[in-house]
């Protein structure tokens, strides 16, 4: 899957064709007002040709997970503000409860070449929506008049959503925009034909929530680095005594089978070797806390943080590397206290001259927080697709994009 091999919004003639565009607008809201606008800019690559090239271009999204249909604080009005301040063209926002109706018909049929209508949050529509609905999907096909699809939001590509997939049955092209080309270059290259050595960084809480990812990461890269919650179920694995950190019991056995394929196969398994520790949890997460680093856990403390060894361990680790993915922070990075361990691996990964891919999610917030973004050749806009993706899932929101 290294590469793509799908139609892009290079290879569609658009000129005065309705283009229907799923971005992932799903951006952060205080009190209705945006952030953080990164997703937004993200999508203005392929927004931009679209216009540029004489398309009547129609956006669709989600915004959050409104549970009970159309509530106004999940409506994509500021997204469709915010875009409007970015582009040198028309914006119209079609407030429309059910995505499609009058208001959307009315703001779509009057649109001239080059403008944008920005549809209502498709999960206002519920299950229609969520379940891949058919007769949503078609709805929204019928609004650009079956002309084009093209998928750009990688954040919700292992979702088949109506507006994901399912709307692809009933148009007549279908492309991916500039978004998921890089996603899907970057990260196929990475997993499928990476240029050695290649370091895989895993970190996060959960190690239920990597199984699949580990297992396949530890076949396919050189080294591979755990940090974060679930690396105190590794450490338990190998008999060590974790006190009270973050345990998932019912994965011990999982564990020692991965290190165990690890040193079958020749790979190196780095886990910490010793942890920044203190009595409780912090409440809130930012309070001051005590910690000390030792290479030992006592049975009254708990891990919250790789440390300083551990840290220069991994940052090794990588400055041999020439391709590096991490997903999932070493710590609760959070705390300033406890971002240490975090930090010294974003800033290993900012010096190194490998290809440094973040696979979205908490990892991509912390590169992004610390300051390191501009360091990084590739910040994934997708945590759960990421993660598929590094699975060796095919997601369904390429799977439906025509090949070339």
């Amino acid at each position: 899957m290294a590469g793509l091999n799908k139609v892009t919004v290079e290879d569609i003639n658009v000129k005065g064709k309705k283009v229907l565009v799923r971005v992932d607008f799903n951006v952060p809201l205080k009190d209705g007002v945006i952030t953080n606008d990164n997703r937004i800019t993200a999508a203005l690559p392929t927004i931009n040709k679209l216009t540029e090239n004489g398309a009547k271009v129609v956006l669709c999204s989600h915004l959050g997970k409104p549970k009970n249909g159309p509530e106004d604080k999940f409506s994509l009005a500021p997204a469709a503000a915010r875009l409007a301040e970015l582009v040198n063209t028309k914006v119209i926002f079609a407030k429309d409860d059910t995505v499609v109706g009058e208001n959307a018909k009315k703001a779509v049929a009057e649109m001239k070449d080059g403008e944008i209508v920005v549809l209502e949050n498709t999960r206002f529509r519920g299950a229609e929506e969520t379940k891949n609905g058919e007769d949503f999907a078609k709805e929204l096909a019928d609004l650009v008049d079956g002309e084009a699809f093209v998928m750009d939001a990688f954040g919700s590509a292992h979702r088949a959503h109506a507006s994901t997939a399912g709307v692809t049955k009933f148009v007549k092209e279908t492309a991916v925009g500039y978004l998921m080309q890089k996603e899907i270059n970057f990260l196929g290259n990475a997993v499928e034909d990476p240029v050695r050595p290649f370091v895989a960084i895993l970190g996060g809480a959960k190690v239920a929530d990597k199984l699949n990812v580990i297992n396949n990461l530890i076949e396919k890269c050189d080294t591979l680095i755990i940090g974060g919650g679930m690396a105190y179920t590794f450490l338990k694995a190998q008999g060590k005594e974790v006190g009270t950190s973050l345990v998932d019991d019912t994965k011990i056995d999982y564990c020692k089978e991965m290190i165990e394929k690890a040193a079958k196969a020749g790979k190196q398994l780095l886990l910490p070797v010793d942890t920044t520790i203190t009595k409780d949890f912090p409440d809130p997460i930012d309070a001051e806390i005590e910690v000390t680093v030792s290479n030992t856990i006592p049975a009254d403390m708990m891990g919250l943080d790789i440390g300083t060894k551990t840290a220069e361990l991994y940052a090794d680790a990588v400055k041999s590397a020439k391709t590096v993915v991490w997903n999932g922070p070493m710590g609760v990075f959070e705390n300033p206290i406890l971002a240490k361990g975090t930090i010294a691996v974003a800033k290993s990964l900012a010096e190194t001259d490998a290809t440094t891919i973040i696979g979205g999610g908490d990892s991509a917030a912390a590169v992004i927080q610390l300051g390191f973004a501009d360091k990084m050749s590739h910040i994934s806009t997708g945590g759960g697709a990421s993660l598929e993706y590094l699975e060796g899932k095919v997601l369904p929101g390429i799977d439906v994009i025509a090949d070339k």
